[in-house]
């Protein structure tokens, strides 16, 4: 049994931070720590990504209808994404450090065939999933040189500013965020700011922690706007039932009279 612990253990941390935590009972190593810390949140990131588009997903389905949400932004937002987790994967960098990519790819993949299915064009949903699928592949089985990967991963960053900011601008033009999921988009916001302090720890990559930082800026942008939206909706709806109970009360009034 200790020794299963043990391997366990040593998923989270190295064998140095286990000596030092379990056999000379030091726990103020702030290093070992810093380490646990960001395998922690790496581990607790890729276990919250399995869900996180999923109430964006189940919201489309729910109301067979994908208005507000911008195609343009998501297949941006996907490449993204894609070319993050190829980058990572080829690079040999931790699962815990870049795993949370891989769930992304898949959810994100499939707002876009919803949004297409849902927008009148099911052959064009299963043309999207089939291209993507290929496209993965070619990425991430050996057939892309690392350094095509880093040029692309160095276009992340506008690309993905791109696609976030065109969906708060949908919003804007459209006084509302429509289908967006406000889980969503909270968790996407914590993934992100989690995931700068994970890629120092454990990548030390600068692109890697620079993409993340604009995506966490990206996240807040859209965040804010839910906030906004809501609170508007909620003033509007009161404003517009004011006049009714003003209306009924004069009405009770007349017949007082």
């Amino acid at each position: 049994m200790n020794d299963y612990a043990k391997q366990f253990m040593l998923l989270l941390m190295s064998e140095k931070c286990y000596d030092n935590y379990f056999v000379d009972l030091d726990f103020l190593d702030v290093d070992c720590f810093k380490a646990l810390l960001s395998k922690g949140l790496g581990m607790g990131i890729i276990a919250g990504s399995v869900l996180v588009k999923v109430p964006q997903i189940a919201k489309i389905l729910g109301n067979k209808s994908a208005k507000g949400i911008n195609l343009f932004s998501v297949c941006l937002d996907l490449f993204a994404i894609t070319i993050h987790m190829a980058y990572s994967f080829v690079s040999g960098f931790p699962f815990s450090a870049w795993g949370d990519t891989s769930f992304l790819a898949l959810q994100t993949a499939m707002i876009a065939y919803l949004v297409l299915h849902f927008g009148g064009a099911p052959v064009k949903a299963v043309a999207f999933g089939a291209v993507y699928s290929a496209v993965t592949y070619v990425l991430m089985g050996g057939l892309t040189p690392l350094n095509y990967l880093l040029i692309a991963q160095g276009f992340n960053v506008p690309i993905l500013l791109l696609g976030k900011l065109s969906q708060a601008y949908t919003n804007y033009k459209n006084g509302s965020t429509g289908q967006l999921s406000a889980v969503t988009c909270f968790m996407l916001l914590a993934g992100s700011l989690a995931r700068i302090f994970t890629s120092i720890q454990e990548t030390g990559d600068q692109m890697m922690i620079i993409t993340y930082g604009c995506s966490s800026f990206a996240n807040a942008v859209i965040v804010l706007q839910l906030l906004y939206y809501w609170n508007a909706g909620k003033k509007l709806s009161s404003g517009k039932s004011s006049p009714k109970k003003a209306s009924k009360a004069k009405a009770k009034a007349k017949k007082s009279d």
